[in-house]
């Protein structure tokens, strides 16, 4: 299995995304997943101190709470690597250093664990130093409650200052980025973030690795987004470029016996960079397809058929 960067985060290909959890799946449907999950292998799983304070009646801190829950009944803490994110609760908003060592410390409650794996800044905070929320990421490595610190949603220019600070002042370095990447967003990443992963030896962990469902092909049409969950951000990506990626897709899935979520997940792990994908599962039927991206090597043509089609989609 790879690892996350330079950290000895040894994890299967694909993340489980945690953003469903206490949203659109309950309490026992996510344990559901969860279980079959690391029953096929899978023991890295994403989340946010933050899923999911949008919906109703929720106030944040939702997901971590039911993973926490599922490892103490499974007794499987060291079985599993845990990503975790910071700067969004609505009570723990920002990376000031009071906030990360509260906010951490609320997370580590909520999972029943005196440790996070791999732990983000999940969004920028332009309103606080930098070098106080280095120095702050550092704190939480010293005290040993963080293993490895990632960085979320950071531009290029943030990331090498990041990196700056950190080694001038022979804090923790990052290991692990966790950009938008994904078929029908892609140049932003490619352009800008690809050169500093690999001169960092950054792990890469996609998000909307599945652009928001509209890369599994259940959106062909207006009318397929209405009334869907995630209709809205899937809306995002739809064109007649995005279009055009999915019917290539089709096409290499069928080529495979596979699903065409597969096969867009299997093009990202073939990427340099990316350790890890991270991909939901509403459901345990959503499974499959998604953990089979592990097993499916494209072959140098698909990929280059990919890469052609989804080049032309704007961004």
């Amino acid at each position: 299995m790879p690892t996350i960067g330079s950290s000895d985060l040894s994890i299967f290909p694909l993340a489980l995304g945690g953003n469903t959890f206490g949203w659109t799946s309950n309490e026992s449907t996510s344990e559901a997943v969860l279980d079959a999950f690391t029953a096929q292998g899978g023991n890295f799983i994403d989340t946010a101190d933050g899923y999911s304070a949008w919906v109703d009646g929720n106030s944040g801190g939702e997901s971590e709470t039911i993973i926490g829950s599922w490892m103490a009944k499974r007794g499987n803490r060291h079985d599993v690597v845990i990503g975790t994110k910071v700067s969004q609760h609505p009570e723990f908003r920002g990376l000031s250093a009071a906030n990360v060592a509260a906010a951490s410390t609320a997370s580590l409650a909520r999972l029943g664990t005196d440790y996070i794996d791999l732990y983000y800044a999940h969004f920028d905070d332009a309103s606080t130093p930098l070098e106080e929320t280095v120095s702050a990421f550092n704190d939480l490595v010293v005290a040993g409650t963080v293993r490895y610190i990632g960085l979320s949603n950071y531009s290029a220019a943030r990331i090498a200052e990041w990196f700056a600070i950190a080694e001038a002042n022979g804090f923790a370095t990052p290991v692990a980025l966790q950009p938008q990447y994904n078929l029908v967003h892609r140049q932003a990443f490619e352009r800008d973030i690809a050169p500093l992963a690999e001169k960092h030896a950054l792990g890469v962990v996609p998000y909307f690795a599945l652009a928001a469902g509209f890369l599994t092909g259940k959106y062909r049409s207006r009318d397929d987004l209405a009334g869907a969950a995630r209709g809205q951000m899937a809306g995002g990506y739809f064109s007649d470029e995005g279009l055009a990626v999915v019917s290539a897709l089709d096409e290499i899935a069928a080529a495979n016996n596979t699903e065409v979520a597969t096969v867009a997940l299997a093009w990202l792990q073939a990427k340099p960079t990316v350790v890890a994908p991270i991909a939901s599962a509403r459901v345990v039927e959503q499974l499959d397809s998604l953990m089979a991206a592990a097993f499916l090597t494209l072959t140098d043509a698909e990929l280059a058929r990919l890469d052609e089609v989804s080049a032309r989609v704007p961004e």
